[in-house]
């Protein structure tokens, strides 16, 4: 039984990628359905899928990102990337030797891409290389992002509060709101990580899981353990933050 992950931030996109999926190649188990990129990362080294179906937009973590931390944690991987980007960035998808769909999906498309997947003699392994400079490609495609958040408002207490992005030290989920933790303590926002891990910046704000984001700048030092999960501790504050072994990739060159 071959099977997959489908990661997509549209419910919509989603579930039509699910139903063509079924009626193409109804063979093809689905092992995960996931909204944001930490979740993907997540369900790529639970499940050890054959495919990926990774969206390039995805809150957080985009779907090269995603890719790239997946080619250590599960090679055997195949990924497929979802994309609405031009033409120039496909060109950039294809000198990557990757599989990509372009939205909107059509059946048609779709089962060209089976057929590749289904025909390859032998799995192939995605190239942790090529994806990064992939994704150093496609990133400098004008538009491809928004200009990041420099400061959000956050309540403490009766107080709300005017916060710059960059004096916080990491973002922790917090049910459907985030905590902030600045050098001076906590503040609550009212939207949950997963919106605003869409709107930082990416290469300074790094998601370690699916519940907490660091700001590089205000890590210390790293460790990685025996069993591959890492410890960063922090400039100023105390306590330390656990980074999760899919998520140890993106902090190789520390």
């Amino acid at each position: 039984m071959t099977t997959a992950i489908l990661a997509e931030d549209e419910t919509l996109l989603r579930t039509a990628l699910r139903d063509l999926l079924a009626r193409v190649w109804p063979e093809l188990e689905i092992v995960a359905d996931c909204e944001d990129g930490a979740s993907a990362l997540e369900a790529i080294s639970e499940h050890h899928p054959d495919i990926a179906f990774l969206d390039i937009r995805m809150p957080g973590l985009s779907g090269l990102e995603v890719a790239e931390a997946a080619a250590e944690a599960s090679p055997q991987t195949q990924v497929v990337f979802t994309t609405a980007y031009d033409q120039y960035a496909i060109d950039a998808f294809e000198r990557g030797a990757v599989d990509y769909l372009l939205k909107p999906i059509t059946e048609a498309r779709l089962t060209a891409t089976m057929q590749r997947l289904q025909t390859r003699a032998a799995p192939r392994a995605t190239d942790a290389a090529a994806l990064s400079q992939l994704l150093r490609d496609v990133m400098l495609q004008p538009g491809t992002r928004a200009e990041p958040l420099t400061w959000i408002t956050a309540s403490n207490g009766r107080e709300t509060r005017l916060i710059m992005v960059d004096d916080v030290a990491y973002f922790r989920a917090d049910s459907k709101y985030t905590i902030a933790m600045t050098a001076d303590g906590e503040a609550l926002l009212r939207k949950p990580i997963r919106e605003l891990a869409a709107v930082l910046d990416p290469a300074v704000f790094k998601q370690i899981h699916r519940s907490t984001i660091v700001n590089l700048r205000a890590v210390a030092s790293i460790v990685r353990d025996d069993a591959g999960k890492g410890t960063l501790r922090l400039k100023q504050r105390p306590e330390t933050l656990v980074v999760s072994q899919p998520f140890m990739t993106l902090f190789r060159n520390m």
